[in-house]
């Protein structure tokens, strides 16, 4: 098992690409299965996330073959079963629920793994199915869903915590072949779900309004193969502006959409960091000391949950006392505790964290227990007096394409070692 090992105290400086996005990806790949034609997704990003998910492809009956960073499926036979030891590693693996439904009318899913970061049920995806007038069944660990055939219906997809965004993807992605229109209220609108209802419509889908909380689908009859280009990760990029707001000298992240980015560049302006912003990247640097922050996360176009973990590594050596409340999983502070190993000072009030910003962090052996957990101490590391060593980083490789390939190439000592 490898471990990520960081001295601490290097100056920041240079350019990074960012890589495809995972949460962009997943459901895409996902969705190659709604047609028998060739599908070409380009800018897939090299993690075990995405392995999994074509591992999951081939499981079902497609040819996957993947080149670099462009993967070709084409599932002409396809099978509806996926077994416990194809989808347990990932949470995301759920998204082939919609399409198996809307192309082969029936799919058994045993009930995913992934990150433990608080309860993330699945029952609105399954409302969305019942609204389209398929069976669901969940026994001895599987997810059942059959229909003779669907049909458009009015679905709202609010949950306890906001909009979900895997659902809505399942639901739309089901509702394609669906007869008549199906309309979605209280939708995700985050840009993963543009991303995917774009490659739907290239597709012959018939999606309008993504992007918004009212999405309309008119169901077609059949989908043809398609071509897509992967929209760049916007929590990747966010990951990298904030290794350049707690250590950098001046950090520009290329191949990245400003826009998906914004709640995160307004909140580390308002640290008082400089933000230059292209129209294909973003540079931050100093401004003077930084300032302590109030946030709180909330479904997109808020501040995303994703990033809540760096920006704690980031605030606790800033100083003044920072306020940041977790809105989306209020149980999502595993890396508070590696935090404070490492000397900073965090108090939690139910779902908010009280942070006195320190002057130094030590570096110290820590524990990754989620994909952002371990983004955070790996910046946490990068700030850090001494040596810092991250264990479980697999992790890290579930959501970052090399992170510590490219924090090194910006002046990081950083290098992945075998336990």
């Amino acid at each position: 098992m490898d471990k990520i090992r960081i001295h601490g105290g290097q100056p920041l400086s240079g350019s990074i690409k960012v890589s495809g996005s995972k949460n962009s990806a997943l459901p895409i790949l996902a969705a190659t299965l709604l047609t028998r034609e060739p599908c070409i997704i380009h800018r897939v990003p090299d993690l075990t996330d995405a392995q999994y998910m074509l591992q999951i492809l081939t499981h079902l009956g497609a040819q996957v073959e993947r080149a670099s960073g462009t993967v070709n499926v084409k599932a002409e036979t396809i099978a509806s079963v996926a077994p416990y030891d194809v989808v347990r590693k990932m949470r995301a693996s759920v998204c082939i629920l919609g399409p198996l439904l809307g192309r082969c009318k029936e799919a058994t899913v045993s009930l995913p793994g992934g990150c433990v970061i608080g309860d993330r049920p699945i029952d609105l995806h399954l409302k969305g199915f019942e609204a389209l007038g398929a069976a669901v069944r969940v026994e001895a660990g599987n997810v059942k869903v059959f229909a003779p055939e669907l049909t458009g219906a009015v679905i709202n997809l609010r949950g306890k915590f906001g909009p979900t965004v895997l659902g809505t993807d399942n639901v739309m992605m089901a509702a394609v072949l669906a007869g008549g229109t199906t309309v979605i209220e209280s939708a995700a609108q985050e840009p993963e779900v543009v991303d995917l209802a774009n490659f739907l419509n290239k597709m012959g889908a018939k999606i309008e309004g993504a992007g918004t909380r009212r999405i309309i689908v008119e169901g077609v009859k059949e989908l043809h193969g398609a071509e897509h280009d992967i929209i760049p990760d916007r929590i990747e990029a966010g990951t990298f502006l904030v290794a350049g707001a707690i250590c950098g000298k001046g950090v520009t992240v290329k191949r990245i959409e400003p826009d998906h980015v914004r709640a995160v560049t307004d909140a580390l302006a308002s640290c008082g960091f400089r933000i230059e912003t292209a129209p294909n990247s973003i540079t931050i640097s100093p401004n003077g000391d930084a300032q302590p922050l109030e946030l709180m996360t909330e479904p997109y176009p808020g501040f995303p949950t994703d990033m809540q973990a760096q920006m704690c590594a980031l605030l606790a050596t800033t100083g003044g006392i920072s306020v940041i409340t977790e809105n989306v999983f209020p149980q999502r502070y595993m890396h508070v505790a590696e935090l404070k190993r490492m000397g900073a000072h965090v108090d939690l009030e139910g779902a908010t964290a009280v942070i006195q910003g320190v002057d130094h962090l030590f570096g110290a052996p820590v524990m990754a227990s989620d994909l952002r957990a371990s983004a955070a101490l790996v910046l946490a590391g990068l700030k850090a007096d001494g040596i810092t060593e991250v264990s479980r980083v697999y992790h890290i490789d579930r959501g970052y394409e090399h992170l510590d390939e490219k924090l090194s190439e910006l002046g990081a000592e950083i290098e992945r070692v075998k336990e």
